[in-house]
């Protein structure tokens, strides 16, 4: 009798599981024998309490997030939100721009294993060749900015910002409350100042820079070199003057233009900000991008974020090491003035690596072709009767055309360019390093529809800078050997293998520190992040034009409440640290929503990682310490006793679960219990949700909000500083949910070997 063949067959292509799962079979059974369990199902019994265990989680996985996809399929259906991105030329600027990767950096770095599945370089002995590209990377920002020493990366410009405005009013002599803010400044950073200074009780003044100078009461000041609409100014006289009464100036500034333009540290800047995105990252509809921050070496202690320098081993010869990583959330912890403890390594990197392959001669050309490309644009649009705002700029010009300007913005549209919508009648254009001649003409044409814009090209000349020349650059720059070396493609393969291989990744075992946190990307996962569909998108991109992205988004936004129990997800944090920052503001708010804005008390295991105090900090929170015991796990005692003494001031409870040392403690859901009870929220930090996922569910057993690390959870790129690369896939989740309490049941006593047999940090309590 024959054997009855499907009349669809399904396909050959093995199930992701079977290529991306480690273990096999056999790797399983010695592994349960020597913890001396007969299955899996046993060892999960063993390790996670029974009131908060779903076992039906695996099996129901189908019905929550859709039916598992073979890599070719995943890769198809990714290919089809891609292509309902429409792929414009982007000259909306806002702090965001085309750019070209060189081709010799894409293949060796932005998609090389060998650099994006390395961990933190917490062991300098392992990471010599990423220490080596991030102290090119500090060169760099030193050199451009003209000040004395620079970090190896933060997570974006507008945080950047916020960074500098709280180190501001750490180190300023004037005591005030008060940080002033060019009017000229994006609009984004505007907005995450004022999130950042309110929980602190700081007041933001957003005006002309020079109604600063009458003021007594500021602390600092936030200068944008060039500003938003473009304008490039001569501020160097009100510096001069707000230093004389001690106030913390900071710029945030381009360093593309800083390669023509006078830097910062000779303008009489402390801080200097901003984004390496345009050396060679694409805009992938927002990021993560490298932000940069360099200071006056009196700030050096206080700059957030890691520092690389240079040392010698015992045989004397180079080496590169963690030189001030101060941390000072783990030092300072509750009154820490920054929750930062990573960088975007990754980012960081092609941006550096950019500027070796260019040279400083190739960056001031690139400089140089966008500056004209600008000048020849404004000096059209003046003899067609619409000059710009500013006679002094960049890159970027703003005009203002009143009622015509949703005709121009949509006849720009029509010939294939988004940009930016200023407001008010106002329009602004920013070229960059892909800005041709004929996207001159569409817009000459955009603003004028029957202008000979051929005649018009031939009457036009232009001077060679379109900014005072007291503010143009001069010197030698980049004057280090490695930015003169690499010039051929060969030279620069080899100079970026050289590099990887002083390094440990995944491309070649495992990691002996942090590889918990570790799993390999999968290359199906990497192949979309490169796609014009995907990286080309700018993130004020017109809502029509990037369904693709919006269909991602609710995707995952949808599948991430479901895997998780919460009711709601944010993709907009940049980082864990962010997420939890974001999460505490969250229910802050609530409490207010609420009437009882007199909650203001953040409860925190002894055991916490630093992040959470210093986040609480800075969330306008005070912190509590709950003791932990002698196998560290929170004390339930001192919680109920810190919450009788506290009461209705308590807003939350900090908890990592499973702990900071990898155990489910067994009384999570009475903590939540507890802590409801009084009226507070539950924040659970995500950090190691990848050992819950599938068989329990934070929004369930009592959790009110959380962040998850995506590279942690769900394999995406840690590149040696926390961050992954694409939007859809790289911010940290923010969840919002109303909790469910669980039946308490009978519980399997944990028969797993304790693993905290000394202490962890040095806030735990002494072990017999």
């Amino acid at each position: 009798m024959s054997q009855r063949v499907p009349l669809w067959p399904a396909s050959a292509d093995a199930p992701f599981i079977d290529r991306h799962i480690g273990p096999r079979s056999r790797d399983i059974d010695a592994m349960l024998q020597t913890l001396g369990l007969d299955s899996l199902d046993a060892l999960i019994d063993a390790t996670i309490p029974a009131e908060i265990l779903d076992r039906d989680g695996p099996r129901q996985s189908a019905r929550r997030i859709g039916e598992a996809l073979t890599e070719a399929e995943a890769l198809t259906k990714l290919r089809e939100m891609a292509q309902q991105n429409i792929v414009m030329r982007s000259m909306i600027g806002q702090g965001y721009y085309d750019t070209l990767m060189p081709a010799v950096i894409q293949r060796n770095i932005f998609e090389n294993p060998a650099w994006y599945t390395a961990y933190t370089p917490y062991q300098p002995e392992i990471s010599q060749g990423r220490l080596e590209a991030l102290i090119t990377f500090q060169t760099l920002v030193k050199d451009l900015t003209g000040l004395d020493i620079a970090n190896a990366s933060l997570l974006d410009e507008a945080t950047a910002c916020a960074e500098a405005m709280t180190l501001s009013h750490r180190v300023a002599r004037v005591k005030g409350n008060v940080f002033f803010v060019d009017s000229d400044t994006h609009p984004q950073i505007i907005a995450v100042l004022q999130t950042h200074a309110a929980p602190l009780g700081w007041q933001i003044i957003v005006g002309r820079p020079e109604d600063a100078a009458s003021r007594d009461d500021i602390f600092g000041i936030l200068l944008s070199y060039p500003g938003s609409s473009g304008a490039v100014r001569d501020d160097r006289d009100l510096i001069a003057r707000l230093r004389d009464r001690d106030v913390i100036i900071t710029m945030t500034t381009d360093p593309l233009a800083l390669l023509l333009l006078k830097p910062p540290g000779e303008m009489g800047a402390d801080i200097a900000v901003g984004s390496m995105q345009r050396y060679g990252v694409p805009m992938g509809f927002g990021g993560p991008h490298a932000a940069f921050m360099a200071v006056r070496e009196s700030f050096k202690r206080h700059m957030p974020g890691r520092l690389i320098g240079v040392s010698r081993d015992s045989a004397g010869r180079p080496a590169y090491r963690l030189a001030l990583q101060t941390r000072e959330q783990h030092i300072r912890r509750e009154k820490a003035t920054s929750n930062i403890c990573t960088a975007q390594v990754l980012l960081a990197v092609i941006a550096a690596m950019y500027a070796v392959y260019h040279g400083p001669e190739g960056l001031r050309a690139i400089a140089q072709r966008v500056h004209r490309l600008a000048s020849i644009l404004a000096a059209g649009l003046r003899k067609l009767g619409v000059p710009p705002v500013s006679d002094d700029f960049f890159d970027t010009i703003t005009v203002s055309v009143g009622d015509d300007a949703d005709a121009i913005l949509k006849r720009a549209e029509v010939g294939g360019i988004n940009l930016r919508d200023a407001g008010g009648g106002k329009i602004g254009l920013s070229c960059d390093e892909v800005t041709s001649s004929e996207d001159i003409k569409i817009l000459w044409r955009a603003f004028a529809p029957d202008a000979d814009v051929e005649a018009l090209a031939a009457e036009i000349t232009v001077p060679q800078t379109c900014f005072p020349s007291v503010l143009q650059r001069e010197g030698a720059l980049l004057t280090h050997p490695v930015f003169h070396q690499y010039r051929s493609e060969t030279e620069m393969m080899r100079y970026l293998r050289r590099l990887a291989d002083r390094d440990l990744a995944l491309d070649r075992t495992m990691i002996p520190l942090g590889s918990c946190t570790m799993k390999l990307n999968a290359a199906t996962e990497m192949m979309p992040v490169s796609w014009p569909g995907f990286a080309a998108i700018h993130p004020y991109a017109p809502a029509h034009q990037v369904k693709g992205y919006h269909t991602l988004f609710a995707y995952l936004e949808q599948a991430l409440c479901r895997v998780t129990g919460y009711d709601a997800v944010s993709l907009q944090p940049n980082s864990g640290a962010q997420g939890e920052y974001a999460g505490l503001l969250a229910i802050r708010a609530y409490h207010r929503a609420r009437g009882e804005s007199q909650r203001d008390i953040c409860l925190i295991p002894a055991s916490a990682h630093g992040t959470n105090p210093a986040s609480a900090h800075l969330a306008g929170m005070r912190v509590v310490v709950v003791a932990c015991d002698a196998q560290g796990n929170v004390d339930l005692d001192d919680l109920k006793a810190k919450l009788a003494i506290h009461k209705n001031a308590v807003a939350a409870m900090m908890i990592t679960y499973p702990s900071t040392h990898g155990v489910f403690e067994d009384h999570i859901v009475a903590l939540c219990h507890l802590v409801h009870a009084e009226g507070g929220q539950i924040y659970l930090d995500g950090a190691n949700m990848n050992a819950q996922l599938g068989l329990a569910y934070p929004g369930l057993f009592g959790a009110d909000v959380s962040h998850l690390n995506l590279h942690k959870t769900f394999c995406i790129p840690h590149g040696g500083g926390g961050q992954a690369w694409a939007r859809s896939a790289s911010k940290r989740i923010l969840h919002l949910t109303c909790p469910v309490g669980l039946k308490k049941a009978a519980r399997t006593p944990c028969r797993r070997p304790c693993m905290a047999q000394r202490p962890f940090c040095r806030y735990q309590l002494p072990i017999s």
